[in-house]
């Protein structure tokens, strides 16, 4: 069907979201991130992730369920009793390893956002810019900056950049924000850097 020119198409239908399963220690680290279902959900923008029950996984997965999103999970076989499979998802993919999870996860979302978590988390983020940076996709990296979580990582990553061992250009193509409608506008935004 085509859309017609006074309604463009949105930018994307799912961003692939990483975080932790574990909560964190502040209470606040849950209830921003169940801001950023919502606002999803709202947007109309399907919640892509790891497929876990527990921890900050499951409350971005039951806010965006709660608000009326869709939310669509990939967890790998060995992780179904760890990070507990959450069966109330509009739909859970159970995949055989970490790498067809991450695959999966990657070719479903139209972008991606990460929220606090730990070295997993790490892990998915820097894979999924790297391969921005390596041209493997053209899709919007972005960082939940809920209560400056990201920020050592980002003082890092300037570091790189002083140090001679990253673009500026790199670091100036990641989205961050703290704010759930502002990282949503500003992924919808993002065209992937030029000149580089």
């Amino acid at each position: 069907m085509d859309t017609p020119a006074s309604a463009p198409a949105p930018r994307f239908h799912a961003l692939t979201v990483f975080t932790g399963s574990a909560s964190g220690a502040d209470l606040d680290y849950t209830e921003e991130v169940r801001l950023l279902g919502t606002a999803l959900a709202g947007a109309e923008i399907s919640v892509v992730y790891g497929g876990g029950k527990v921890g900050l996984m499951g409350q971005i997965a039951d806010a965006a369920l709660e608000a009326g999103g869709e939310v669509h999970g990939i967890i790998p076989e060995v992780l179904i009793g760890r990070e507990v499979g959450h069966h109330g998802l509009t739909s859970l993919e159970i995949v055989e390893d970490m790498h067809t999870r991450k695959s999966r996860m990657a070719e479903l979302g139209d972008g991606f956002i990460t929220l606090p978590g730990g070295m997993g988390t790490l892990e998915e983020f820097f894979e999924v810019w790297t391969w921005q940076y390596l041209g493997l996709h053209n899709k919007p990296v972005g960082l939940y900056n809920v209560k400056g979580f990201w920020d050592p990582l980002l003082a890092m990553v300037d570091h790189m950049v002083d140090e001679g061992f990253m673009s500026a250009w790199r670091r100036e193509a990641l989205v961050i924000s703290a704010d759930p409608q502002d990282l949503i506008s500003q992924l919808r935004a993002w065209t992937p850097p030029a000149g580089h």
